[in-house]
């Protein structure tokens, strides 16, 4: 039994180790625009059932509880949890930020709709609204040259005052998409997520209709990190690996004890 004890430990070490992992970049992205934190999910790995419960004793008892020995831990999966992060306002008219539910919709190379929680978008030379990464925003928006000023309402509708007008122009309409699942995205990175079959299909409209949230021009919705629950989280997680060395330690110990004894 002291060889199962041995691989018992070691799945609690693997399994923590990943855990400080997800907890290492969590932390890393805590001023990421838009960045959702991450949850390592553990599950116990299968049951060896040496005796089952209910079964004869003997010609007239039965075991109670009977005898079931566990195989160890494994990380199950990452949750994403989707709450909200704080805004901050910038002053620039092509920042974005969602308030409720939603991701703002982005054209990738490979032809894919990428889906982001990140607002910071910028114009360019030819007047078209894109991200960091200069992936363009999806439905494109063209912001024509000598613009006065650009107006996002939080619906989503972009108008724009022209040198020489008065009245606003109306340039497009920023559309959000939902899904069933949001945790089921597929994060690849740039701030970017890619539709699953976990996730469903995107539901794509207006900005706060049919549980959308809205859009809030001119700030940044900031990570929803938060430093003091990571820390305590990897404290925990420390804590946990340390005792997990321990049971190796401990058994090593105990297999010497016999090899020299018996």
């Amino acid at each position: 039994m002291t060889n199962a004890a041995l691989h018992v430990a070691r799945t609690g070490l693997d399994a923590q180790n990943t855990k400080m992992q997800v907890i290492a970049n969590n932390l890393a992205n805590v001023n990421t625009t838009g960045f959702k934190k991450d949850r390592a999910d553990f599950q116990a790995l299968a049951y060896q059932q040496l005796i089952a419960a209910g079964s004869a004793s003997d010609s007239e008892n039965k075991f109670a509880t009977g005898l079931s020995l566990g195989t160890g831990v494994m990380l199950a999966g990452t949750s994403r949890i989707d709450t909200q992060g704080t805004l901050t306002a910038t002053g620039n008219a092509f920042d974005m930020a969602i308030q409720g539910n939603g991701y703002f919709q982005v054209q990738r190379p490979d032809g894919l709709i990428g889906y982001t929680r990140d607002g910071t978008f910028s114009r360019t030379a030819e007047g078209t609204l894109v991200n960091s990464d200069g992936l363009p925003l999806v439905p494109q928006i063209q912001v024509p040259e000598g613009v006065v000023s650009v107006t996002v309402g939080n619906d989503g509708t972009v108008s724009a005052v022209l040198a020489g007008q008065s009245t606003p122009t109306e340039l497009g309409q920023i559309e959000l998409a939902s899904f069933a699942n949001p945790s089921g995205l597929q994060s690849v990175g740039g701030n970017i997520m890619l539709e699953t079959a976990a996730s469903g299909a995107p539901q794509v409209g207006v900005a706060g209709l049919d549980g959308r949230g809205t859009i809030a021009q001119g700030t940044l919705e900031g990570s929803n990190v938060n430093i003091v629950e990571e820390l305590v989280d990897m404290i925990e997680t420390q804590r946990a690996y340390e005792v997990n060395s321990k049971m190796i330690k401990s058994t090593d110990e105990m297999l010497q004890y016999v090899n020299q004894q018996l």
